[in-house]
């Protein structure tokens, strides 16, 4: 089937959402310096308000299932992009460090619901065929939106706010928070959803919306998938063992690559290795412009090459890349070569766990349990960058090289887990996975 305008259309504004969850994420690596000068932070202070934003998402994954399941997805990214407009206009305004760190909270929840409900809204109205590449497009967003971040706090430098910089670093989110809010009007809600919530003539006209090839057969499949008597089973059960192993795994293993603790501290790392303001927030867009073009490489080939085989040369790409960081820094020689391997960190990580988890953890769970399967697996996911974020700071301070070679650690161990555990989800229907995994 080809690509028709309402799919294309539902694809970009859910997704919207990703570039938000990416640019809140990444923006705060330019104002690190002058918020410690603004409010006098100390290193455990600086990292509580670079990973408080991250406990919000903690919430946020974890609560986001429940609004997702009762009011339905699209409803539910409605609240979400209000949660960003507040945080943004929060963090522009914010009248002491308490209500700044309490806007990055709220940017947090938004984060952590987004991430959940995004990537699960744009898997239930996509095909097979074409699932892989347009829950990319949430990854793409969140890449583009790292980007943006980075090249927005490089403008903005150049403007020259002074001591107001970081407020509007900070505060430009609130634009694309207010239009993502607005264009969630104009897309249907999951027909998956609608089936489980008994409303099986609205699924069968969201199905048609979107151009399904035989939407008598794609509908009898989901309402038989479903199975409504049973649509309130726990998650926890032994049936969904594997799952649960594969969400979580692939979760913890996307942190504990060390991305988003390098993409927070990435300004601070260029510092480390004496590099000025201005060169650092070049060098960051120039790794966040990588990430951006090997994201879209990896969408381009994940529904023909697999999941499975870009996870495993992304393995191997990232573990060589981070040992090189480490070496740099344990030597203290060759920091001309330090943006080199950060860049070839971040196009093994874009080609690979940045452009597969959140199709892998939408995928692997049946339609009965799929909110709370894709909460779990976002909630570990928001949980290990807290705690890596949090901590880095602090590891790093010690030793500059330390947790990067234990980041290159994590990597090479996920390559064999990945070689041996996990299975392949290319070209399956969400309801053909259920049978796949052993699910009855």
């Amino acid at each position: 089937m080809k690509l028709n305008a309402c799919l294309l259309k539902s694809t970009v504004v859910a997704a919207l959402g990703g570039l938000l969850f990416g640019f809140d994420t990444a923006v705060i690596a330019g104002t690190t310096h002058a918020l410690t000068f603004e409010y006098q932070l100390s290193a455990a202070s600086l990292g509580l308000t670079v990973s408080i934003a991250l406990w919000g998402t903690i919430v946020g994954a974890m609560l986001a299932g429940i609004p997702g399941d009762r009011y339905g997805r699209r409803d539910s990214l409605r609240v979400m992009a209000v949660l960003y407009l507040v945080s943004a206009l929060g963090c522009a305004l914010a009248w002491n460090w308490t209500s700044l760190v309490a806007s990055r909270f709220v940017a947090g929840l938004a984060i952590g619901g987004s991430s959940v409900l995004g990537p699960m809204y744009i898997a239930e109205i996509a095909p097979a065929k074409w699932r892989g590449r347009l829950v990319g497009v949430f990854q793409f967003n969140i890449v583009f939106g790292i980007l943006a971040a980075y090249f927005s706090n490089y403008v903005i430098g150049q403007i020259g706010f002074g001591a107001h910089e970081w407020r509007w670093e900070l505060g430009v989110s609130a634009v694309p928070a207010a239009l993502f809010f607005l264009m969630l009007f104009g897309v249907p809600r999951s027909p998956r959803w609608l089936v489980a919530k008994h409303r099986v003539e609205g699924a069968r006209e969201v199905l048609r919306l979107t151009g399904a090839e035989n939407v008598e057969g794609e509908l009898a499949e989901i309402v038989r998938s479903i199975d409504v008597e049973h649509q309130q089973e726990p998650l926890f059960s032994r049936k969904y063992a594997r799952p649960i192993f594969l969400a979580v795994s692939i979760a913890m293993f996307n942190q504990l690559s060390g991305i988003n603790a390098i993409l927070y501290y990435l300004n601070d790392i260029f510092s480390k290795a004496g590099f000025s303001k201005a060169s650092g927030d070049l060098q960051a867009v120039a790794v966040g412009a990588t990430n951006l073009l090997f994201t879209i490489i990896a969408m381009s080939v994940i529904d023909k090459l697999g999941r499975k085989p870009l996870l495993l040369i992304g393995s191997v790409g990232t573990a060589a890349s981070l040992a090189g960081v480490a070496a740099i820094f344990f030597t203290g020689r060759h920091e001309n070569l330090l943006v080199w391997m950060l860049i070839g960190f971040i196009a093994s990580f874009g080609f690979s766990q940045g452009a597969v988890i959140w199709v892998y953890i939408s995928e692997v769970f049946p339609n009965q349990v799929r909110a709370k399967g894709q909460s779990l697996g976002t909630l570990t996911h928001w949980l290990m960058n807290a705690l890596i974020s949090g901590i880095f700071p602090l590891m790093a301070a010690s030793s500059g090289a330390y947790p990067f070679v234990f980041f290159s650690a994590m990597m090479a161990l996920q390559f064999f887990v990945v070689l041996l555990v996990y299975p392949e989800t290319k070209g399956v229907t969400l309801e053909e996975m259920q049978r796949k995994l052993g699910i009855v």
